[in-house]
């Protein structure tokens, strides 16, 4: 979402420009587009001006989809130039409204991390493993940076190591290239920082090989950077598209095993070890404009699956398994646990 390319290789306000002008093309993306013009902005070192998209985002008449995501960048932005107070508030209404998604909780306790507020991001981040991963078998692929940013900051208070350090360890053990094999502890060692002035060769040669490791992590997460996908229909959208084009009943005999076959594949798509997995919702103008522009027929099988990688590229895809405690995501209103959740479903 952030780019990070720079400045002296790109002209971020341009590209920001660009973004903006694009919103009047694809209003429907407007939110996607202007956290990226934002984040363009920040980077050119034109902070009120992010600031300004982060209020227009926020002030929009429409329906927002990450409203805590916004505040949480405008919060972190408006730190960055001198306006702690402000910034201080809208961290503890973030904090106060508990999103259910990790991003915004990364971004506050990071924040608060960068401004040596490591007491208060350790707090913050122990808050968000706490709502949403508690009692998980296996951690969400969405909520492992706030694992990791935990441990890191941990480290860096120098306090012990507890249970949700010995999950994070786990988790990045599990995610590690066999060629680079760096733990946790080591990448986040206070005393790294120490050593990139030593003179010591030795110590400069380990530190090159962590770096390596971390830069290893970061283009792993960054080679997918947004979910597989699942295609998911509501069920009137689903009854329009399958009366529209006769040819894909064989595809959707029935709302309820469209549904089911969703779970299940999902499912096995975890099972097998595949990570960051998410349902994007179709509809029907949506899928028909995305046809034409591919010259395709909206009848054609074989679409269906990239009309759902271009919705999860342009953001629309929401992670799964759903948050503790979070609707599932059929759209039933039902908890995700007793609905499509439930073992043996």
């Amino acid at each position: 979402m952030r780019p990070d390319t720079p400045a002296e290789n790109v002209d971020h306000l341009a590209e920001a420009a660009r973004l903006e002008r694009t919103t009047g093309l694809y209003p429907e993306d407007a939110e996607h587009l202007l956290l990226q013009a934002s984040a363009h902005l920040e980077l050119a070192g034109d902070r009120p001006a992010a600031t300004a998209l982060y209020d227009r985002l926020l002030q929009s008449p429409g329906s927002l989809e990450n409203p805590h995501l916004i505040r949480a960048l405008k919060a972190s932005n408006l730190w960055e130039y001198g306006h702690e107070a402000e910034a201080r508030a809208i961290i503890d209404g973030v904090r106060a409204e508990a999103p259910r998604d990790p991003a915004p909780w990364v971004i506050v306790a990071e924040s608060l991390e960068s401004h040596d507020e490591l007491e208060a991001a350790q707090e913050t981040f122990t808050q968000a493993a706490r709502l949403l991963i508690a009692n998980a078998q296996e951690p969400p692929y969405s909520t492992h940076p706030l694992l990791y940013g935990r441990h890191r900051v941990r480290r860096m208070l120098g306090v012990a190591h507890d249970e949700w350090d010995m999950v994070a360890d786990t988790v990045h053990s599990s995610h590690s290239s066999p060629s680079s094999p760096v733990s946790l502890d080591e990448l986040h060692d206070p005393k790294r920082v120490w050593s990139l002035g030593s003179d010591n060769p030795a110590e400069l040669e380990a530190e090159i090989s962590r770096l390596r490791a971390e830069l290893g992590a970061f283009r792993e997460a960054l080679s997918r950077p947004f979910p597989v996908a699942v295609l998911h229909w509501p069920a009137g959208e689903l009854a329009e598209l399958v009366g529209a084009y006769p040819g894909l009943a064989d595809e959707y005999p029935s709302h309820e095993e469209h549904l089911a076959t969703i779970e299940a594949s999902l499912r096995e798509l975890a099972a097998s070890g595949t990570a960051n997995l998410g349902i994007v919702t179709g509809t029907v103008p949506s899928y028909e404009a995305f046809a034409a522009s591919e010259a395709a027929s909206p009848g054609d099988i074989d679409l269906l699956p990239q009309y759902a990688t271009t919705l999860a590229a342009r953001g629309k895809a929401v992670g799964w398994p759903p948050q503790r405690g979070a609707v599932c995501w059929c759209g039933s209103g039902a908890a995700y646990e007793g609905c499509h959740g439930r073992v043996g479903v």
